[in-house]
């Protein structure tokens, strides 16, 4: 699946217990998404009268009943993309991939630390995350293969294409978010790069767990 060998030397000693790369970034990417997924879907159902369809995801920062969850989240997701990224790394060893990981998780650690009503920093955050995370889902096909890159490409490009639309809407051209709204548009963003941190983690850890002997 991934254009890499699996190095004797390349395992992280966890209390004495030794973990292989490909596992730890396999483990790390499906809880990244299993955990901030999770985070929005409760969060958008403890706020009575959230607006699903026009408001921002970023708006479950401020208020009250969600706002140490959705920020917390942002928070541990940016944390556990850098782990992941970093033990992805130790796989393929491409440095600007791992720089694309890390701008990704400023990004999301910066946008839980700095929540929308604090102004332009968390809009700074924010972008930071919506393009690499999905930029990194892209240049993660470099060191994939088969249905794995193709998957990572879909997936960060329709990120990249909302992105886009999102841009438009905002700057007044409301028509470009369709019927889904500004918030549909942003979780368009969002969703597709989850799905595929979810799938590409499922693919390094069953890699490591896979018996590939043939019957005699």
């Amino acid at each position: 699946m991934a254009h890499t060998q699996r190095s004797a030397t390349s395992v992280f000693n966890i209390r004495g217990i030794a973990v292989d790369p490909r596992t730890l970034a396999g483990i790390a990417f499906i809880a990244l998404a299993a955990q901030f997924m999770t985070a929005i879907m409760l969060a958008a159902a403890m706020v009575s009268g959230y607006d699903f369809q026009g408001g921002a995801i970023s708006d479950l920062g401020v208020f009250p009943e969600t706002a140490l969850l959705f920020n917390l989240s942002l928070i541990v997701a940016g944390v556990i993309n850098l782990l992941g990224g970093y033990a992805f790394y130790r796989l393929h060893g491409r440095g600007w991939l791992l720089a694309i990981f890390a701008i990704a998780s400023v990004g999301a650690i910066g946008a839980g630390l700095f929540p929308l009503d604090t102004g332009g920093l968390h809009s700074l955050a924010a972008v930071l995350a919506f393009v690499f995370f999905n930029v990194e889902a892209i240049g993660s096909a470099s060191v994939l293969g088969g249905a794995m890159r193709a998957l990572s490409v879909v997936a960060g490009v329709v990120g990249l294409v909302f992105i886009g639309l999102m841009v438009v809407g905002d700057a007044g051209t409301t028509a470009a978010f369709g019927p889904i709204g500004h918030g549909g548009t942003e979780r368009m963003i969002i969703y597709p790069v989850m799905i595929w941190l979810i799938a590409v983690g499922g693919a390094l850890v069953g890699a490591n767990h896979v018996d590939d002997r043939r019957p005699a």
